[in-house]
Parts: structure tokens; sequence; C-alpha cells
């Protein structure tokens, strides 16, 4: 008999758990056995964000910003054509409850934005281009 914790919505439970011939079963203490909970609602589909403009492939001698980690997409500060220097804000990326500015890293032109407000991103996405 090996006894584990389980949790279950929230609750946590002891259950003993014997093995017999090959096909363990569980059995739960009847002190410790909860009431069937209602069944839960489905939750709410969250909207989906804005599309991302569409962009052309970055050109091959372009400056590739790429997401440092994942997160989400709180604002976007430039558009394609535009003049940057480098320092200026790009983009502001939320992860783990943190703001986190994406900085230019050199100054030039925006050749490519490839994400929007509300977008979310995994660490080396692409975020912008710079020519």
């Amino acid at each position: 008999m090996r006894k584990f914790m389980i949790n279950v919505n929230g609750k946590s439970y002891e259950v003993e758990v014997e093995e017999v011939g090959g096909t363990p079963s569980v059995s739960v203490p009847i002190a410790q056995a909860a009431a069937p909970a209602a069944p839960a609602q489905a939750p709410k589909a969250a909207p989906k964000p804005a599309a991302a403009p569409v962009a052309a492939a970055p050109a091959a001698g372009a400056t590739k910003i790429e997401a440092p980690m994942p997160g989400t997409i709180l604002n976007v500060a430039v558009s394609a054509g535009q003049s940057v220097k480098s320092g200026d804000i790009l983009c502001i990326l939320e992860a783990m409850k943190m703001e986190n500015e994406i900085l230019s890293p050199r100054d030039g032109v925006v050749a490519g934005v490839y994400v929007s407000k509300g977008s979310s991103v995994n660490t080396g996405d692409l975020l912008v281009t710079l020519d």
C-alpha cells in the first residue's frame, strides 16, 4: 500500500494506492472524501489580440530584434519606416509581471514590425527589424 497526496480544485486529499494483480486501485478514506463538486463551467476564451501587421520577410542585412523571453506585448512604440536612434524604445514586453523595454541596439530605420499590442511571443520570436 502506497500513500499519495493529490490536489483537486485546490483541495488536498491523501489517497492510498494498492497494487493488486498489476492493476492499481485507489481508495479514499470516507472522512476525507469530498462531496461531488458541481460541474465546472468551461472557461471563457480569452479575446484574441489584434492581428500583427503584415511585414515582408526581413532583408538580408537587416538587424533582427528578437524576444529575449516569453511574454505579452503591451505596447508597440514604432512603425515601419520610422527612424530610431540607439536606445529608443521599440516595444514593451510583459514577462513574469514585469514590463521590459525592448530597445533599439543602433540607429536605423524600422524595416518591419512583426508583433502587435496584446500578442504573445516566445523566446527568439522576431519583434522588429532595422535597416
